[in-house]
């Protein structure tokens, strides 16, 4: 399983986006507020529903006319919906096409007439052109043209998600996220993921740097739940001017739960299936100066074969503990650092279940490991007790479980 990419539209309006005021009184002008005409006003004296002499207001009330984004604008997300507002008037016709070519923008009208707004977002790095016809209260009608940029393709931010689209998950595995930029706006980014299991276990995120997030449940996952992902991140902040390029819906199945203990003291690992005992079976463990870990692990990935050199571990020939390579049979990974459950050199055989002789992986006779790795999947739980070392560090695979939960959840 690999790390998958597949993204697609939406989000929110950016700052850069604004209001354009215009007021049309000798013909329509841009300002930031409402502007009077300068000319004096004509004496209303005369007028039929006038009953006093003298100045009075205006009978119209002049037209305002608000845009989004602003005439000239650039960097504008292109989540944001542009919209044309008739203030006392109405908009007759509205044309936001790409300047270089291609369609216009599909929009609609209200249905008193006032405002149009664009029905799907836009693309990045394009510049975009507005012709819009409005009428004000007294029948006369104006045309007007601008335009603006949205953010260039180097503002562009994407994310992948592990494991892969429609992967079968085991209980123990945690979903991640890799942004390909820096998040400063990690609340803007949670609220724009929408994780939802058929269970009903609520999530939590944990950050492990502005680029890689885990999210999981509070206990393992429930056995034959689905799970979907609704990243809706087209449009989203990032910050440091990045803004998210696409949104994706993804889903999974959770397999049976699958969880492996193994007791240091007394040698032995049990492997529980949905909660009943599938079978137990004597276990060797690291030896003392190399200690497997405790806590909770996650099998990263499975091999019939590897192929393992001490070099790996940092061992060169004529240290302690030092092996040549070999190839070892039935190899569930467990770190990256390279513990794993596998098993046992057939020099070890005689240890299993009395003595611990590994390099801190778990060790389990021949037919043992073909049975746990044709049961147990990548996914699945390991929890290794009372062996005096620390736990699986969350880096060093997926150690997420061994992070407690009002830890985990806090940002």
């Amino acid at each position: 399983m690999g790390p998958v990419r597949q993204l697609k539209r939406r989000s929110r309006l950016p700052a850069v986006a604004g209001i354009c005021l215009l007021l049309a009184a000798a013909g329509i002008g841009s300002a930031t507020a409402p502007v009077w005409a300068e000319e004096k006003l004509p004496s209303e004296a005369s007028a039929p529903m006038r009953s006093v002499s003298g100045l009075a207001v205006p009978v119209l009330q002049p037209l305002e006319l608000g845009v989004t984004p602003l005439d000239g604008a650039t960097g504008v997300n292109p989540a944001s919906l542009p919209a044309v507002k008739a203030v006392n008037g109405r908009v007759l016709e509205v044309t936001l096409r790409p300047e270089n070519g291609g369609g216009p923008v599909p929009g609609s009208l209200s249905a008193d007439g006032s405002t149009w707004t664009a029905e799907q977002p836009l693309d990045f790095d394009t510049v975009y052109r507005y012709r819009f016809t409005i009428v004000d209260g007294a029948g006369r009608t104006t045309v007007r043209e601008q335009r603006f940029t949205t953010v260039a393709a180097a503002n562009e931010a994407d994310a992948a998600l592990y494991p892969r689209a429609g992967s079968t998950l085991g209980a123990g595995q945690p979903l991640e996220i890799i942004f390909s930029e820096p998040v400063k706006n990690k609340e803007a980014l949670e609220r724009a993921v929408t994780v939802t299991a058929s269970s009903g276990q609520p999530v939590a995120w944990h950050w492990y740097s502005d680029r890689r997030a885990r999210i999981r449940p509070e206990t393992f996952w429930a056995a034959n739940a689905t799970v979907s992902v609704d990243l809706r991140l087209f449009g989203v902040d990032f910050g440091n001017g990045m803004v998210g390029n696409a949104d994706t819906r993804i889903g999974y199945t959770v397999g049976p739960q699958r969880i492996a203990v193994v007791d240091d003291t007394t040698k032995t690992m049990n492997v529980y299936i949905d909660g009943a005992l599938a079978r137990t079976a004597p276990v060797t463990l690291g030896g003392e100066d190399w200690l497997s870990p405790t806590g909770y692990a996650v099998i990263m990935e499975q091999e019939r074969s590897s192929r393992f050199n001490a070099g790996s571990i940092g061992l060169k020939p004529g240290d302690k503990g030092y092996y040549p390579p070999l190839t070892v049979e039935y190899a569930n990974r467990l770190t990256t650092s390279g513990v794993y459950v596998h098993q046992a050199l057939e020099s070890a055989w005689g240890a299993v279940g009395r003595a611990n002789v590994s390099h801190g992986c778990v060790g389990l006779l021949p037919a043992d490991a073909a049975w746990f790795f044709a049961t147990m999947k990548p996914g699945d739980v390991v929890q290794t007790l009372n062996t005096g070392a620390p736990p699986v560090e969350p880096l060093e695979g997926f150690g997420d479980w061994n992070i407690p939960w009002n830890v985990y959840a806090k940002r």
